[in-house]
C-alpha cells in the first residue's frame, strides 16, 4: 500500500549511478493494456519483458525507475527533435494529451533541450534516433490486478504517433520507489506525475546528463546485417 509523507524529490546519489546502475535495457515497442493513454493521461511504450536477465538474476525487481531513451527513427530527425514539441510520450489524439497537466507538458522538451547540446554521437547516430527522458514501471500493477508483469516507459516527451514496431534502447540511472497498490485511480496518477518530476530533477544532474551521450542508446539492431531485433538487458 502507498506510504503516507512527502516524496523524495530527486532519487540516486548525486556524485551519478551506483551499482547495479547504469543497466542496460533494449528492445521492440509492443503493444500493452492500452491504459496509459486512456485510463490515466500518461501514455507508455512497452517493451517484452520475458527472458530478461539482470547479473545472473531473472528480472528486474518490481518498482519505478527513470533514466534515459534512445528511440529508433523512421522518418528524418527533424520530426521527432526533442524540443520540437511539448507534451509526454505518445499518443494518438490530442484529447489524450489534455488530460496531463501543464508542468508534466511542458518538463520533458525542456529537459531534452538542456541536455540535447551534450550529445556527442555521430551524424550517422543521430540520424537513426534521438534520447530523451524517461520513467519506467517494472512490475504487476496491482491496482490492476495484472497477471504478468510488464515494462512501461514513459518518455517525457510528445510524440503525435505512436512508434509500435520501433526500437528502444534504454540507460536506467536509479530507483525511484517501489511498487505499490493504490485505493483509488487518483491517487495512482498523482504518484505517477510526482515520478516523473523526480526523474526530472534527478536526470537534470551533470553525472547523470552526462550519460545521455552513451552512444550505445543510438545504436540499434540493423536487419541488413543480420543483427537480431530481440529483448535484452
Amino acid at each position: 500500500m502507498r506510504p503516507d509523507g512527502p516524496r523524495d524529490a530527486i532519487a540516486g546519489p548525486n556524485g551519478g549511478p551506483e551499482h547495479p546502475f547504469p543497466l542496460r535495457l533494449s528492445g521492440k515497442v509492443i503493444k500493452g493494456f492500452g491504459r496509459g493513454s486512456k485510463e490515466l493521461g500518461i501514455p507508455t511504450a512497452n517493451i517484452p519483458l520475458a527472458g530478461l536477465t539482470i547479473g545472473g538474476e531473472d528480472s528486474l525487481d518490481s518498482g519505478i525507475y527513470y533514466g534515459w531513451a534512445g528511440l529508433e527513427h523512421t522518418s528524418p530527425v527533424s520530426s521527432s527533435s526533442p524540443a520540437s514539441n511539448s507534451d509526454s510520450s505518445f499518443s494518438s489524439t490530442s484529447g489524450r494529451r489534455q488530460s496531463i497537466s501543464d508542468t508534466v507538458r511542458s518538463a520533458g522538451s525542456k529537459l531534452a533541450s538542456s541536455v540535447g547540446s551534450l550529445f556527442s554521437g555521430s551524424d550517422e547516430d543521430e540520424s537513426r534516433g534521438t534520447v530523451y527522458p524517461m520513467v519506467m514501471s517494472v512490475g504487476w500493477n496491482p491496482f490492476y490486478k495484472n497477471t504478468v508483469r510488464s515494462v512501461e516507459v514513459h518518455i517525457i516527451h510528445h510524440f503525435p504517433h505512436d512508434f509500435y514496431g520501433r526500437h528502444l534502447n534504454l540507460a536506467i540511472l536509479g530507483f525511484i520507489r517501489p511498487e505499490y497498490d493504490y485505493v483509488d485511480k487518483d491517487s495512482l496518477i498523482d504518484d505517477i506525475r510526482t515520478d516523473i518530476e523526480v526523474a526530472k530533477r534527478s536526470l537534470e544532474r551533470p553525472a547523470y546528463k552526462e550519460i545521455m551521450r552513451d552512444k550505445t542508446l543510438l545504436q540499434f539492431p540493423d536487419p541488413e546485417r543480420g543483427d537480431k531485433d530481440v529483448a535484452s538487458l
